[in-house]
């Protein structure tokens, strides 16, 4: 497991679905119920966990597969970015 300073390797695509959906955050934020501030965490990538309560929620709203808000890159990866 990382630690906290670290960066982990799931990435979240939650800008991209945004933008192509002409979607504010506020306006997910109305339709999932979870706060402007937790998903502006989870959409910088800050977040630690996501339950899967409001990933079902953020699928529903976007109209997406939980493989299209969350991406995998590899700890070789991660390590070359500066």
């Amino acid at each position: 497991m990382p630690d906290d300073g670290e960066p982990h390797a799931i990435t979240v695509h939650l800008d991209r679905l945004l933008a192509e959906r002409g979607m504010t955050l506020t306006e997910l934020s109305e339709k999932v119920g979870v706060s402007v501030v937790n998903l502006s965490i989870l959409k910088n990538g800050r977040a630690k966990a996501v339950r899967f309560s409001t990933l079902t929620a953020l699928c529903a709203a976007l109209g997406c597969q939980p493989g299209d808000l969350l991406g995998y890159r590899s700890p070789e990866a991660i390590g070359s970015v500066s």
